[in-house]
């Protein structure tokens, strides 16, 4: 961690050094925060084996804050925001887990240990958006996306009971509300509620996923003066946007593991098998295409509504696993949903959201009975408008929140009419 830091200070420095009020750099602001959080369990089943559930981090994120002088639409309707990029290290060694002996774990035979959850290192970007700002009062809400690195997962010999996490990378998702107390121009504490997430997006098992929530205190340091944006907010008017119909045709290619794997390793096999509470899992491909049309009616905004259609290369095997069990019902690789989608854009950034309802889904006894009817679809993407608005992505597709596939998608919007200003 010692040289982590020292790694920022020396990048801090080297961006700041001899920067006028004119050069960009010298927009550049530090943040240094400590976080007491818990792992918070999302159903009944976790919440009979999580013994103990306390953990902590610690953040220094290094962000760029929009300024009215920099005439940009995009930072004036969204207030002015800070971007930044961050590292965040999440101690776990107060998170245990255990199975006592409970009908509810199947053949799972309870071990003399606990398991324990490894601590990780997460590097990020935020999207920092204040909605409020007077003199010395600032709130805010944050947006955060990146990898963890942990150095503890699932090991059936010495971390059995740790459903968490499941491999050593992740992905890493931050939510949090700030509120912040600017003591003069450039020295600011900020208390924040934030919710920290960690999972592989179903690419391997196990992967419930550590989800963290707690208060957190921070010291903010900006070179630039805090002032100058409270009083300047209303020297640019952002240019209207005209709005326009467009579609987006997009294809994907992803990959997940299944549930229906994980809980037969775990619960219905016995432990003479080779494969009870096995450390390997078979990774299947899911190919899928998109067709939304979607209506432009803000600078920041897009919403529509689309057709989702995936192909599961899984559809045998799970055929395959309820034939085991003398499960007859119909099963199809084709999987056909109609979805809402919305759109939020930052020049040439966006986070595109979905929320879907299956029209046609046969994919096993196990999912019609246990999963729901819809799911989430959330993505990043970047465009190049050098290619006509081409954009590439990353998107993870979940039932209430649990990740069924992770998927890298390329979009291409055909713009349709406009209308008006």
């Amino acid at each position: 961690m010692q040289r982590l830091l020292l790694l920022f200070t020396l990048l801090y420095s080297t961006v700041t050094t001899n920067a006028t009020p004119t050069d960009s750099v010298s927009r550049w602001g530090v943040t240094l925060s400590g976080m007491s959080s818990n792992v918070v369990s999302l159903d009944k089943y976790q919440k009979k084996w999580m013994k103990k559930s306390n953990n902590g981090s610690v953040a220094l994120e290094l962000f760029r804050t929009a300024q009215p002088t920099d005439k940009d639409s995009y930072a004036a309707d969204y207030n002015y925001p800070s971007i930044a990029i961050g590292a965040r290290y999440t101690m776990n060694g107060g998170v245990r887990m255990h199975r006592n002996k409970d009908e509810d774990w199947g053949l799972a035979e309870e071990v003399d240990y606990d398991s324990h959850l490894g601590n990780t290192l997460s590097l990020y970007g935020t999207f920092y958006r204040s909605i409020h700002r007077s003199q010395h009062w600032e709130t805010a809400y944050s947006l955060s996306g990146g990898a963890g690195f942990n150095s503890k997962w699932y090991d059936k010999e010495e971390a059995v009971d740790n459903e968490l996490i499941g491999t050593p990378v992740l992905i890493y998702f931050g939510a949090g509300i700030h509120q912040t107390y600017h003591i003069n121009n450039h020295w600011a504490i900020r208390g924040s509620l934030e919710f920290v997430h960690h999972s592989n997006g179903a690419l391997y098992r196990p992967n419930k996923g550590s989800n963290s929530l707690g208060p957190s205190i921070g010291v903010v340091y900006q070179p630039y003066n805090y002032s100058d944006i409270v009083n300047g907010r209303q020297t640019f008017t952002a240019e209207p946007i005209k709005k326009y119909w467009y579609v987006n045709i997009a294809a994907g290619i992803g990959a997940k593991t299944l549930l229906e794997d994980w809980q037969k390793t775990q619960f219905r096999t016995p432990s003479t098998d080779p494969n009870y509470r096995t450390e390997h899992f078979t990774r299947y491909a899911v190919y899928s295409l998109q067709a939304d049309i979607m209506y432009r009616y803000a600078r920041r905004w897009a919403s529509g509504i689309g057709i989702d259609y995936f192909y599961e290369k899984c559809g045998a095997h799970i055929k395959s696993l309820d034939a085991e069990k003398n499960i007859t019902i119909k099963h199809s690789p084709f999987t056909i949903a109609l979805a809402a989608k919305h759109e939020v854009f930052y020049h040439n950034l966006s986070l595109a959201l979905g929320l879907g309802y299956y029209l046609h889904k046969q994919m096993g006894q196990y999912i019609t009975d246990n999963e729901p009817r819809y799911y989430e679809r959330v993505g990043l993407h970047y465009a190049f408008p050098s290619l006509g608005g081409l954009k590439v992505g990353i998107n993870v597709k979940a039932h209430l929140t649990k990740a069924d596939m992770t998927e890298f998608v390329v979009t291409y919007p055909i713009r349709l009419t406009q209308i008006g200003r």
